[in-house]
């Protein structure tokens, strides 16, 4: 564990919010909200590479939409899927929302977010009122949600009001893809039917072994053809490293399973 942990740093710990510490070990940096739970993580050696199994599992949007041209992240965590969407998706406009100012700094600083441009967008404020505001409505490919505060017990927007709003956000074809883990299954069980209460079409992949279970909601209900899915992995694989066709063993695994 490194000593460099920035507690005492005023840019990490600004008073209202919980503050943004790091711990390392054997190469990986790990975001913290002033408490043990890893909030996210980069390999020091790889910055740019998404760490985090379930995170990587948070792009299975791929699969279906291949050329997105607004990506939103909601909750920024360590920035590696802003930072990913944006030096990957060089035709995409992308925004993260992140309501603590302690999480924005720490990742411009030790984290390697890029600052705001004409393509990137990082805004200091509440998911909920982003997804509420109609300028937004509409317009989003890719919706990403990883929405933690510092105990980690569970998604802090679950509401239909919230899913809702998220599917308001999301343009014809859009896709959210939400991290819901938590230590109460029955937070898994509320979340999946207030999604498909909500959702045309909404599938999960398997549990990875930090107990993060990843949700893919459509607003329009996709046509799957697996044959198709497969080969985009494996061009997924290629051309961004992911393990693509994992996701798609999980998709056919859970239609397999829920089929009727």
């Amino acid at each position: 564990m490194s000593s460099n942990d920035p507690r005492t740093d005023p840019r990490f710990s600004q008073p209202g919010h919980p503050p943004a510490t790091i711990t390392e070990f054997e190469g990986v940096r790990s975001l913290h909200l002033g408490t043990s739970w890893v909030q996210g993580a980069m390999r020091l050696s790889r910055p740019d590479a998404i760490e985090l199994e379930y995170v990587q599992m948070m792009m299975t949007w791929m699969l279906f939409q291949p050329s997105p041209r607004h990506i939103v992240q909601l909750g920024l965590g360590s920035a590696a899927l802003t930072k990913f969407s944006y030096l990957r998706f060089p035709d995409a406009r992308v925004t993260a929302v992140e309501l603590n100012p302690n999480v924005i700094a720490i990742c411009r600083a030790l984290f390697g977010l890029p600052p705001d441009d004409a393509r990137l967008s990082v805004r200091e404020m509440n998911a909920l009122d982003f997804v509420l505001d109609p300028a937004n409505h509409g317009k989003v490919d890719v919706l990403q949600v990883d929405l933690y505060d510092e105990e980690a017990r569970g998604p802090v927007l679950d509401t239909p009001e919230f899913y809702q709003a998220c599917l308001d956000c999301l343009a014809p074809g859009g896709i959210m893809t939400t991290n819901v883990f938590g230590d109460d299954f029955s937070n898994y069980d509320k979340n999946l039917q207030v999604m498909e209460q909500v959702f045309d079409a909404v599938v999960w992949l398997p549990e990875v072994h930090d107990a993060n279970i990843v949700t893919i909601a459509f607003k329009d209900a996709p046509q799957v053809d697996f044959s198709a899915l497969y080969e985009r992995a494996g061009e997924i694989k290629r051309r961004y490293n992911l393990p693509a066709k994992q996701w798609v063993n999980g998709l056919k695994d859970w239609m397999r399973d829920h089929a009727g």
